[in-house]
């Protein structure tokens, strides 16, 4: 078989009707997994920019001592907004809206399980979206952080519709993303095509399987602690009994750990297709892999106790040894990305540069996580900028990282359309200086006493330097999130460059087919390929160069992978 019959140049008319109806009807009512993510994505890269804002105006009031550019209670707002924002509405359905489109196309599914419970699922997170942004502009506006700790989130503290809103909003979004996870967890288990055993499954349906799990199982209890504080709205006395001040914790957390996970299992699957296609080589240690993101998940489970340290109601020994054991597995996925790379064929585009930014930059945030875990050096450390540093290096040079990884990756497949590679670089680099400018000095001012949630400081704190050196960081993201603007607006406007079904040389069955696919995924001009192993178009390539070399008519192989996709 020649190379033009796996990578043909453009695609043909669909040869099977379309699931949906013509014109915005459909798009209300699609049952096609492909536009359920384009929907849920969409969403959630609008609210990227939006949150993101909020994010600004913080590092604005923060970039000098004693400024004014908002008040305290609107800064607590504005904190409350982006935390929450950036978990509920943003990073999470970023991660699950992936699965929902990717997975079904790599398990050679012709649709996503339970499809209108998907759409549903969808529709939810919208009206999360909607009920979210109302809650910001009514009177009493969530000001509590992304945790709503009891007793101040009752409505003795927090009076007014906004935090009503505020919890409503969560719900919604929570709730969609169970049900969405629901259906993609479903399809990589049962809706394999012939040939995809599980350990034939892509490492990035692996991490959405793991994924999954989490959320179906650790979502609840948001679910859960809404419902109490909703109670204690009702009834603030509720909240004069430290026990279920203490328990609302337990309850929140057994989500609020296990979530920092579900953002970014997706985007380390993302990355460990990214490096695997763009080094020409199977990934490496693929089994142990997905050993240890499964591993990585059971012990998700056992680690949320630790955000409780200093409420002296933790087991502190046991979730200090749950939370350094995570190291083992997220070692084992780290080595199997760098030894991917080690004697590959690397080609440098703009996807391969932000997996291999990634990697660096996930380390810190996880090793400093692994010093958090500590019972005393989080005595220390807790109410510090060293742990606002933490988790923006875990979400934002890890997650958001990850996921631009594979969003240039996978952009032509969703598209049909190929994005602007030196934009795409250009973004790629204001993002690592602006992203180790802005966090990286909150360490330092973590060492220095700076508390977190603060409005302000004073002039003689020695904050300043390091928080203005910050501020102008966040300057530098807000650019590098304008080139990407830029680049996908005038992307699509152009319609320009038209994506071939696999402009890579990717290894999974998504690049079997058309980009954009088929209603259906596959068809009789797009079939799917035999499935040998966890990379079949791979394999087929391989198994084209040998036989060219067993009849003298080409190359001799060197069995690295080494037919290479088109340039990048």
């Amino acid at each position: 078989m020649s190379q033009t019959v796996l990578r043909p140049e453009a695609p043909s008319a669909a040869l099977v009707g379309s699931p949906d109806r013509p014109g915005l009807a459909g798009w209300i009512t699609t049952v096609d997994h492909k536009r359920i993510a384009k929907l849920t994505l969409g969403t959630a890269l609008v609210m990227l920019f939006v949150i993101g804002a909020l994010a600004l105006v913080m590092r604005s009031q923060l970039a000098v001592p004693g400024n004014h550019v908002v008040g305290t209670s609107l800064y607590n707002e504005i904190m409350t907004l982006h935390g929450s924002g950036m978990i509920f509405l943003v990073i999470t359905p970023l991660a699950i809206g992936m699965g929902v489109f990717l997975v079904p196309l790599q398990v050679g599914a012709p649709v996503i399980a339970a499809p209108r419970v998907c759409l549903t699922g969808f529709w939810m997170y919208a009206a999360g979206v909607v009920t979210f942004v109302v809650s910001a502009v009514v009177r009493g506006p969530p000001s509590d952080g992304w945790y709503a700790y009891t007793p101040l989130s009752d409505s003795q503290f927090s009076p007014g519709p906004g935090m009503d809103l505020w919890i409503m909003a969560s719900m919604l979004a929570v709730s969609a993303m169970i049900l969405m996870a629901g259906c993609v967890l479903w399809t990589a288990l049962r809706m394999r095509a012939p040939g995809m055993t599980l350990l034939r499954m892509p490492v990035f349906t692996w991490s959405m399987v793991a994924t999954c799990m989490m959320t179906i199982t650790a979502f609840p209890a948001l679910l859960a602690s809404m419902g109490l504080i909703s109670a204690g709205r009702v009834d603030p006395s509720l909240f004069t009994h430290n026990v279920w001040n203490i328990g609302y914790q337990y309850i929140f957390w057994f989500y609020g750990h296990p979530v920092v996970y579900v953002m970014f299992f997706p985007f380390v699957g993302s990355v460990a297709e990214v490096i695997a296609t763009f080094s020409e080589r199977k990934y490496f240690g693929y089994t142990i892999t997905v050993g240890a993101l499964l591993t990585f998940a059971g012990l998700s489970m056992a680690v949320f106790g630790h955000h409780m340290y200093t409420t002296g109601q933790a087991v502190d020994d046991y979730y200090n040894l749950t939370s350094t054991l995570l190291a083992v597995p997220a070692g084992i996925e780290y080595f199997g990305s760098i030894a991917t790379m080690i004697g590959g064929r690397l080609r440098y585009s703009t996807a391969m540069r932000f997996a291999i930014a990634f990697l660096p930059q996930f380390l810190i945030g996880g090793l400093s996580g692994i010093m958090l875990a500590s019972p005393v050096l989080d005595h220390m450390f807790h109410g510090s900028y060293f742990v606002v540093a933490h988790f923006p290096y875990t979400l934002f040079a890890g997650s958001v990282f990850g996921f631009f990884a594979g969003f240039y990756f996978w952009f032509p497949k969703v598209t049909g359309l190929m994005l602007d590679e030196r934009l795409g670089k250009l973004h790629l680099w204001l993002m690592v200086v602006g992203t180790n400018v802005t966090f990286l000095p909150m360490f330092g001012l973590g060492f220095l006493g700076m508390s977190r949630r603060v409005a302000t400081y004073t002039a003689g704190s020695g904050f300043s330097t390091l928080n203005l050196i910050s501020s102008c960081g966040a300057g530098v993201i807000a650019v590098s999130m304008m080139v990407l603007a830029v680049n996908v607006g005038e992307t699509l406007r152009r319609r320009r460059r038209l994506a071939p079904p696999d402009p890579w040389g990717g290894q999974t069955l998504e690049w079997a087919t058309s980009s954009p696919p088929p209603p259906f995924n596959f068809n009789r001009q797009y079939p799917i390929p035999p499935i040998t192993s966890y990379t079949p178009l791979l394999d087929l390539r391989w198994a084209v160069a040998d036989a060219e070399r067993a009849t003298g008519d080409g190359a001799p192989s060197d069995g690295s992978g080494a037919t290479a996709g088109a340039a990048t």
